[in-house]
């Protein structure tokens, strides 16, 4: 079986490292941030080129509190994608603001920054770029667009560690960079985790007081905040896996290089923009008939995804904010079309010619033995 991500063996090529790490926080215990979390937030900020570094439970706490600490609230409205994992929507939710929609560039998958300027009100407050799959949003134009209306510009980058928009890390272009710990990510924590980066020392502090119940210092509180602290096994071990971000990020790009050969001219794959660094936390191809492909992908073995099947103004949790189907119709043909290959580092050069020529046959209508 080919699977879809293998935290496993990632887990067994760095154990002792990963398992010193935490007995070493067991010993100290320094279970909720502390010193393991302290050095991550330099060391993840540093990565990022970015000043400062805040540890979260969560990627989607990293998304609400940026926008908390950029003074989004109630009666507010962001501006972002439909085609993305729920939780960017969500975090704008919290808040109290309303989500905006924009359609992605079908090509890249993030937004159209041709269509920003019409979606802006007296009401809007921030645009939310998503650097979905590891691919950095065009954020040249969306600065200067937020320059020109006064807004502010919060960078989802859950997927994207470690990508660069024309030579700069993602994370420290706009105003705050959110990322994610999933463990599936490609910097990912052995349970949850997240992380915000900026420049801008107010908002840190912001966010540092809100993440530990708005607390200035112990039982002093000075905004209504949250639990939203990250655990110090966490830090260990994402500290121990930093270190491997960037060997395991060229693996990744080694293994799209290969499938782009590999699945030239029989279906739509990936496209990088030259002057950007594309990380690949997802490489999907676009087909047709994609359920019965991905089922006979499975019959064989080899396990995919789909990422994301109905875009969040179809779901019906959000169907209070007014959308419907063909008000964004590049995000709903990319959901019918997109499928999730299998990605990560230690993939071997076997597996993806293994898969790639198995989804080439069954594209072709050839029996795969």
């Amino acid at each position: 079986m080919i699977p879809f991500v293998d935290l496993r063996t990632q887990y067994l090529s760095i154990k002792d490292e990963i398992d010193t790490a935490v007995l070493k926080v067991l010993d100290s215990t320094q279970f909720i941030l502390g010193n393991e979390v302290t050095a991550l937030e330099e060391e993840f900020a540093t990565y990022c080129d970015a000043e400062s570094g805040i540890a979260l439970n969560t990627g989607t706490s990293a998304l609400h509190l940026a926008l908390l600490a950029a003074g989004v609230g109630a009666g507010d409205e962001v501006i972002t994608v439909p085609f993305t994992f729920v939780a960017t929507v969500a975090a704008i939710c919290y808040t109290g603001a309303t989500p905006v929609f924009v359609d992605i560039d079908p090509v890249t998958y993030t937004i159209d920054v041709t269509q920003i300027e019409k979606a802006i009100t007296e009401r809007t407050k921030a645009i939310l770029p998503v650097h979905l799959y590891g691919q950095p949003a065009d954020m040249a134009p969306i600065l200067e667009i937020a320059r020109r209306h006064n807004l502010v510009v919060i960078e989802d980058a859950a997927q994207a560690h470690g990508a660069e928009y024309k030579g700069q890390r993602v994370g420290s272009i706009g105003d705050i960079g959110c990322f994610s710990f999933y463990p599936g990510k490609n910097l990912g924590a052995y349970g949850e985790g997240g992380m915000a980066v900026t420049n801008n020392s107010e908002y840190a502090h912001t966010m540092r007081m809100l993440r530990d119940w708005g607390q200035e210092r112990r039982y002093h509180h000075v905004l209504k905040g949250y639990n939203y602290r990250m655990d110090g096994i966490q830090g260990a071990i994402l500290r121990v896996k930093l270190r491997y971000i960037e060997a395991w990020t060229e693996a990744r790009r080694t293994h799209a290089a290969k499938y782009n050969q590999l699945l030239a001219g029989a279906m739509t794959t990936p496209t990088a923009v030259p002057s950007n660094r594309h990380v690949y936390h997802i490489y999907a191809v676009r087909v047709q008939m994609r359920e019965q492909l991905q089922q006979e992908l499975n019959n064989l073995g080899i396990q995919t995804g789909i990422h994301y099947p109905i875009p969040v103004h179809l779901q019906t949790a959000y169907s209070d904010l007014g959308y419907q189907y063909g008000d964004f119709p590049h995000s709903e043909k990319a959901a019918r079309e997109v499928l999730s290959l299998p990605m990560y580092p230690e993939l071997s050069a076997a597996q993806v010619t293994t898969v790639a020529e198995s989804l080439q046959k069954i594209v072709q209508g050839v029996a795969v033995a």
